[in-house]
């Protein structure tokens, strides 16, 4: 059966307008990986034996609007009925160096296939929705096994950032139970030098994907027997991960939570986190220690960052984790005093003193004082 973003006209349109051009045209990578999983398939790419400029004309000519996106790469994006579609021209990688390559155009698929990372991101789909598997990788993507395609220590040379790939594949599509392929290990432990020409920016990106998965800790696990994680996180510690993802099972995934249970030094500058990420790493870093009471997290941070503040603290301190209803209770509660109440006795650095005094004592009796009881502390 033809999925239904391969049946959509727009897609039907990219491919006919290159096909009746005479070019070999497939889907290819995550949209053919995703769907042969039973996973939302997101980015249509697509690959071609058309060239750059040839691709450029043929839909222009066809009333489409073209962005030459990496035209010296060859890779053109074409606007079709509002769709981006990202088009590259099939390619063979001459000259690399960790992270740019010079290509060569190519009219062979074996070719771009040979180029790529993964066997299971080497899965081409034709417009009729036909499966084309040049270099054998529906088997892997069946076992659920990620694996370098031919010889791992040069596809690593070829892109480092293919390191923190492998392992963030391994978490979203590998199967657990057979652990990670073993020479694709070996040539991520022995590429980890690379990692350090890769923009912060970049392994940032990868770090919150791969802590995005559903169950990244056996993937974290490997990247810290492997020297990746000190790498990119110098003095991280994954032991509370796999914990903290148990406590907080069928919560919404918070990647920076997740983070924070791995420690390590200057996250912020190592993974380019931005203003509200670091504030909220900052949060969960202080709040582990802490002896903040579970209803002043809630009442402080609101349910989601609270919640996951007590899953840390338990992980990482290895204690009970309790006072969730507590939590969730300051999360809803709304302090009754407002400064009017405490006009005129109280004003200046005195009324916010007081102010202070009292949501403490608020906080303090879980939120049980009401309005009459605080003023009467306040001496109204």
């Amino acid at each position: 059966m033809i999925p239904d973003w391969l049946a959509r006209s727009n897609t039907q349109e990219v491919f006919r307008v290159l096909n009746e051009a005479g070019h070999d045209t497939f889907a290819v990578g995550g949209c053919v990986r995703n769907t042969l999983m039973g996973l939302a398939a997101t980015d249509i790419d697509l690959a071609t034996s058309c060239p750059p400029s040839e691709a450029t004309k043929v839909f222009k000519a066809a009333g489409h609007k073209v962005i030459p996106t990496g035209f010296d790469h060859g890779t053109i994006t074409a606007v079709v009925d509002g769709t981006a579609f990202e088009i590259t021209t099939f390619r063979e990688d001459i000259e690399t160096d960790g992270r740019h390559a010079k290509v060569l155009f190519s009219d062979d698929i074996a070719d771009d296939a040979r180029r790529r990372d993964f066997t299971m991101n080497a899965l081409y789909m034709d417009a009729g929705g036909h499966l084309h598997d040049p270099l054998g990788g529906l088997e892997d993507l069946r076992a659920r096994r990620v694996r370098f395609i031919g010889d791992g220590p040069s596809r690593v040379a070829e892109d480092y950032l293919r390191i923190l790939r492998f392992f963030r594949f391994h978490a979203q599509y590998g199967a657990p139970e057979h652990g990670l392929d073993a020479d694709s290990l070996a040539a991520c432990a022995g590429g980890v030098h690379g990692l350090a020409a890769i923009a912060k920016e970049r392994i940032g990106q990868e770090m919150r994907k791969l802590l995005s998965a559903s169950d990244p800790a056996p993937a974290v696990a490997a990247m810290r027997a492997s020297g990746v994680l000190n790498a990119v996180l110098l003095g991280a510690d994954d032991r509370g991960l796999g914990p903290f993802i148990h406590l907080t099972d069928g919560w919404p995934i918070d990647p920076i939570a997740r983070l924070a249970s791995l420690g390590g030094q200057d996250s912020e500058a190592a993974l380019r986190l931005s203003k509200a990420e670091a504030a909220r790493l900052s949060i969960y870093q202080k709040e582990i220690s802490a002896m903040t009471s579970a209803g002043a997290l809630g009442y402080w941070h609101g349910a989601e960052i609270g919640k996951n503040c007590l899953a840390l603290r338990s992980a990482l301190l290895e204690t009970p984790m309790t006072g969730i209803a507590l939590l969730e209770k300051g999360a809803k509660a709304v302090f009754p005093i407002k400064a009017d109440d405490l006009m005129p006795r109280y004003h200046g650095p005195a009324l916010g003193r007081m102010l202070k005094e009292l949501e403490r004592l608020w906080i303090a009796s879980d939120f049980t004082m009401n309005r009459q009881e605080l003023l009467k502390q306040a001496g109204q």
